[in-house]
């Protein structure tokens, strides 16, 4: 009876020898790497980074494509992954064992935190936990293997909640008894809307005493194929031991977790890792002004009549008015995520919020719609915004939960008149002029990219959109911008503890380090324009990373060496 081979990874039976076929295999495999990498290569492209000869490569694609793995698109002989690997990737997740591939995840988390773990579903309208490990030191919390939550109360529930299909959503929280629990527990339905935006745009829930008295817990959704929630995994525990501080310091790692248990198959580019810190010893020249801990800052500007500075808290979410001369700072709590603020000619602001761009009124707390181009579209919002020199606020968008290819860019007319200008981008950001107003600067953060455009004053109009300067890999990502009076571009790389200034050709001129490694956005400001203001966020920083930077969410003074250009309010 002829025995089967037995063969380790390598490719090698029993006694050494290389299984016939092996090399062959390993080739093909590493063919369709390369066209997963990088879509809508042709073949000379691909036989040379494969190492094949022309025969060689003709001869494996060819295999490939036969077998349905690879398919060539006739229109331009270029190559793309075949359907039969997303039909193979279904049948993955019709065998996906949650419970399993979770365990792990639940140990490690469980000795990380020091705190019981626990995995999640939601059954009908209410959390299930499916499985648990206890913390070393144990307390009584009630709800183990088999318990049960309410999904509008638990960090695991919301978790989930936050990552339904908006239509979804919304009949299930039409139909939910929203009881009070605690007198944390949120009970009105818009309000609970607009936490679980805030939930899906943070990547985490947070649940602090609200289904238990002096129970908290910090939770993360877990992601199939398909970005569909499946299930959570929540760290629990006693509310004196799991402040709000420390459950935001550990949502880094249920969210690291949570996305190790699926294989990183539905998550999107929501960062919760940064590059290493910079050597070197921290610059003299850069200072902490604003000691705040803005989960997200951004979207500062620079206000000349008070010599203050504006910017928001998107995740607080809230718009904030700081003083850097001695540090004190005033926050006004928003309805809703917020992502930039600039003052109205006729007194106010105009506020980017994720339903629209709204007029809100600082003293008396009046918020009024002026626009809602993305009412259709409520996994959207407004990030990055700024006027032009005619006062005309431009402003772009973004999925919340940052799907790429959702963002558009918007302007908006002093007679409220809103006009989508381009479309297709993953992360709107940061955006800003040239001197001589000829020049019109772009960010799509998710693309690694800021892009620059043909700009015409008069008219309000972009054209002929180019790639202004790319962020290399490991450098952090391109955010906000400014632009100096002299049409160098600054631009803030979030991940990457730095701010960079760009010449007009998109060459790098230099580059100054920051004490953060999540800088946000930028402006000129000071009675000359010649301080550039850097706010920055702590979201996703887990303990550690916070231990090493500790002034994280704060506002940071650059002494620039050379002049801003002035701010321009709304004209509406």
């Amino acid at each position: 009876m002829k025995r089967l081979a037995v063969v380790d990874p390598g490719g090698e039976d029993a006694a050494g020898r290389e299984i016939p076929g092996a090399q062959a295999l390993r080739r093909g495999l590493s063919l369709l790497d390369i066209v997963a990498d990088e879509a809508g290569l042709r073949f000379s492209e691909i036989a040379e980074r494969a190492g094949l000869t022309r025969a060689t490569a003709h001869r494996m694609l060819s295999t490939l494509v036969e077998a349905g793995l690879l398919r060539v698109d006739e229109r331009d002989q270029s190559y793309h992954l075949g359907f039969r690997l997303f039909e193979m990737a279904h049948r993955v997740w019709d065998q996906f064992d949650l419970r399993s591939a979770a365990e792990p995840e639940l140990e490690r988390l469980r000795d990380l935190a020091g705190e019981t773990v626990r995995l999640a579903i939601l059954d009908r309208d209410e959390i299930l936990y499916v499985d648990q490990r206890e913390a070393h030191q144990a307390v009584r919390l009630g709800n183990g293997v088999g318990g049960r939550a309410a999904a509008h109360a638990s960090g695991a529930g919301k978790a989930i909640l936050a990552h339904l299909e908006p239509l979804i959503r919304e009949q299930l929280l039409n139909r939910l008894a929203l009881r009070r629990f605690t007198p944390n527990t949120i009970t009105d339905r818009a309000d609970l809307a607009q936490h679980l935006d805030l939930t899906k745009a943070r990547g985490y829930a947070v649940s602090f005493e609200e289904q238990n008295d002096g129970v908290s817990s910090v939770a993360a959704a877990i992601l199939d194929h398909k970005a569909r929630a499946i299930g959570a995994v929540a760290i629990v525990g006693p509310a004196y031991r799991l402040g709000l501080d420390r459950l935001h310091a550990l949502g880094r790692d249920v969210m690291a977790a949570a996305r190790r248990i699926s294989g990183n198959a539905g998550q999107v580019a929501m960062s919760i890792t940064t590059s290493p810190r910079p050597l070197g010893p921290d610059r003299g020249d850069v200072a902490s002004v604003v000691p705040t801990t803005a989960f997200l800052g951004e979207g500062p500007t620079w206000l000349p009549a008070e010599r203050r500075i504006a910017f928001v808290d998107i995740l607080a979410p809230a718009v904030i008015v700081a003083d850097p001369a001695d540090g004190s700072f005033q926050a006004h709590p928003m309805p809703e995520l917020v992502s930039a603020v600039v003052p109205r000619r006729r007194g106010g602001w105009l506020v980017a919020m994720q339903t629209g761009l709204k007029a809100v009124d600082p003293d008396f707390g009046k918020v009024t719609t002026i626009a809602a181009p993305e009412a259709g579209k409520p996994g959207n919002r407004f990030n990055d915004g700024k006027c032009d020199r005619r006062g005309r606020f431009w402003a772009g968008t973004l999925a919340i939960d940052t799907t790429p290819g959702h963002g558009s860019l918007y302007r908006l007319d002093a007679d409220g008149r809103c006009t989508r200008m381009d479309e297709g981008f993953h992360v709107s950001n940061g955006l800003g002029w040239s001197p001589d107003d000829r020049r019109f600067y772009f960010t799509d953060t998710g693309a690694g990219r800021i892009h620059v455009y043909d700009f015409d004053l008069e008219t309000g109009t972009i054209a002929n959109r180019r790639l202004f300067a790319e962020v290399a890999p490991g450098t952090g990502v391109p955010d906000g911008l400014a632009v100096d009076a002299e049409g160098f571009v600054w631009s803030a790389h979030w991940d990457g503890w730095c701010i960079t200034r760009y010449d007009p050709d998109g060459r790098v001129d230099r580059v100054i380090n920051l004490p953060v490694p999540r800088p946000t956005s930028c402006c000129f400001g000071g009675p000359d324009l010649s301080t550039l203001y850097v706010t920055s966020a702590r979201i996703r920083l887990n303990a550690q990373q916070l231990a090493e930077a500790p002034l994280s969410g704060s506002v940071f003074a650059v002494q620039a060496g050379v002049r801003g250009l002035p701010e321009t309010p709304f004209a509406g």
